[in-house]
């Protein structure tokens, strides 16, 4: 079973600029895969080959194969839970069941509303701790 809680938070800066930093990499995760998934679909539908189909796990891989340095300060689960849900939008849309879904869209940095998913944030003596990511070596 999936727990989800809701949490009201209290940040300082130094946590408002780090969860920023977690939704702009989330939204700059989901505009690539879907810009990547795009392009793999199009060209599937044109040269009519199954084998170039997009899924899941092609479009992350060649994610993080692509990855730049800065996105190794980040957390690598933003990248790989925004590919999931991406995923499940495709797969929503071509559901025959669901007739009314759109095709997935881009995410704009002009939205109100901003947000990111972790599995792996703990609530520790009422203040949150996310997952620390590693730094990179030079």
């Amino acid at each position: 079973m999936i727990r989800v809680q809701k949490v009201r938070l209290y940040p300082d800066q130094t946590m408002k600029k780090v969860l920023d930093d977690l939704c702009d990499y989330r939204r700059y995760c989901w505009n690539q895969g879907l810009a990547l998934w795009n392009d793999m679909y199009d060209s599937s539908l044109i040269l009519g080959d199954k084998k170039l189909k997009p899924s899941e796990r092609r479009v992350r891989d060649e994610l993080v194969a692509n990855k730049a340095d800065w996105q190794y300060q980040l957390s690598a689960r933003c990248l790989q839970l925004a590919i999931s849900d991406l995923g499940k939008a495709w797969k929503n849309f071509f559901d025959k069941a669901r007739p009314d879904w759109g095709k997935p869209k881009f995410k704009s940095k002009k939205a109100p509303r901003q947000g990111f998913k972790t599995d792996r944030a703990k609530i520790v003596n009422g203040k949150l701790r996310l997952d620390k990511p590693l730094e990179i070596k030079t």
